[in-house]
């Protein structure tokens, strides 16, 4: 076995990974394909570019990515560090001046004895898999002849993603004297059967139906609906990204400007429905799907969406039922590169068909640069441990954010999907359920930070 560990990537997870290995005195090799290449989002030389936003978001631990935060101090998290050190007021919210704070991590990285930074395109890893530990984080933009090699490793039939998810929101704070739980058609079903086989086929398929929420919608609240979505604000797309963006999966914007009834000819269609309000059939329907065990998160079916997230807020806040909704993630339309970490990661971020091989960032379908930071942590203290560090493999409690997204990517799920850190992932607390939300999320802060410890 080699005495060093390779990591192909200098983004934010590759250079937190080499600095968490670093730490433990293990020589690393970080490969960095710039300046040599540059992928079509990047421009600068240094390590961990910042290619979109420059916010890490809210510092508050009351909001999950806030927590996060915390956690990866408490952890000594170079990237959290020198985020701290390079801010730029931006209220309540980590912001930083991007290209202060690439050039300090890039300073950071290089003058650490014993990180080796190799300037070159990695694109066949088999030969560094025979006798050495390997962490791949090389993102969402990860260049394509690695991608088809990841792709062989895996198994996977498919890598490039041209994302078109729909938006996720907290159950919690759906209206449900508006919504209600129920599959499409058994209403329809108990039209067909005995009021015996209608209980039994209820009793027996409780769970199912309650996988699904409903939101009814008059033909005035659509109309105002249809209105307020074809003429909100779409995020404007890179040059790469429109090649192909939009042949597997339609905007429901788009959707809605072929004509006022399409949508209700499609994902928003009444049929088989009663909206219990009026025991009528609604003139369109709002479906919700579960996205995650704990049933706490649920997708907008059909909801692929382009829109701003200021007027996803605004525009879909409009569906009776979602005035207050608590949006974990908003739906995007970008071109993604992720494996289908739910079947093939542990916890730890390792690959479970490949022991000494470990993925980090976005490619793992964490979503977010802080998100991203945890999973280069967690991956480099797990490499570092398989190469002997002396100490134990590192599984943080899912009543962390740091572990409850580890968990969540490497939970299955056929409907995988990126995710950031959101309360929404976490186990509830236990007790009496706290009805005031930032209570009820300080309560859950507290408990994660008492949790903190390595399992």
């Amino acid at each position: 076995m080699k005495d060093y560990i390779t990591i192909i990537g200098g983004g934010l997870a590759g250079c937190e990974a080499a600095y968490q290995i670093a730490k433990k005195k293990i020589k690393v090799k970080l490969y960095e394909m710039k300046p040599q290449k540059y992928s079509p989002a990047h421009s600068s030389s240094d390590l961990a570019e910042i290619v979109c936003s420059n916010s890490f978001k809210s510092n508050l631990l009351t909001n999950a990515c806030g927590l996060l935060k915390e956690e990866l101090r408490r952890l000594d998290s170079l990237l959290i560090r020198i985020a701290d050190a390079t801010r730029v007021p931006a209220g309540q919210a980590l912001a930083v001046d991007r290209e202060a704070f690439a050039e300090k991590v890039t300073k950071e990285i290089t003058e650490n004895p014993y990180i080796e930074i190799v300037n070159k395109e990695i694109t066949d890893i088999k030969e560094m898999l025979k006798d050495g530990i390997v962490i791949i984080a090389t993102g969402p933009l990860t260049s394509d002849g690695l991608a088809s090699q990841i792709q062989e490793l895996t198994g996977q039939d498919k890598l490039y993603f041209y994302d078109a998810a729909a938006p996720i929101l907290q159950k919690d704070s759906i209206d449900f004297d508006i919504a209600f739980y129920g599959d499409r058609y058994a209403q329809e079903k108990k039209k067909q059967e005995t009021e015996e086989q209608w209980r039994q086929r209820l009793s027996t398929q409780k769970r199912q139906e309650q996988s699904y929420i409903n939101l009814p919608m008059n033909q005035e609240e659509y109309e105002a609906f249809w209105k307020a979505l074809v003429e909100a604000e779409v995020v404007t797309l890179h040059d790469f990204e429109k090649r192909e963006i939009f042949e597997g999966c339609m905007p429901i914007e788009i959707m809605a400007k072929r004509g006022m009834d399409t949508l209700r000819f499609g994902p928003l269609k009444p049929v088989g429905f009663d909206d219990p309000r009026t025991a009528k059939r609604p003139y369109a329907v709002v479906q919700l799907r579960q996205d995650d065990k704990q049933a706490s998160l649920y997708n907008m079916v059909g909801f692929q969406t382009n829109l701003k997230y200021g007027e996803q807020k605004r525009v879909f806040g409009r569906i009776p039922g979602l005035q207050n909704a608590e949006f974990v993630k908003y739906g995007v339309m970008h071109r993604n590169t992720y494996i289908n970490a739910s079947e093939l990661l542990e916890e730890t971020y390792r690959l479970k068909s490949i022991p000494n091989l470990y993925f980090a960032g976005q490619i793992t379908g964490v979503e977010g640069y802080v998100e991203s930071i945890s999973s280069g942590l967690v991956a480099g203290l797990n490499a570092s441990h398989d190469l002997g560090d002396g100490g134990k493999s590192h599984r943080f409690s899912e009543y962390t954010v740091i572990g409850a997204l580890a968990k969540y990517i490497s939970t299955p799920n056929d409907k995988f999907q990126p995710m950031n850190a959101n309360f929404g992932i976490l186990p509830e607390l236990e007790g009496k359920k706290i009805k005031d939300k930032k209570e009820r999320y300080r309560k859950l802060a507290e408990r994660s930070l008492e949790n903190l410890a390595v399992k």
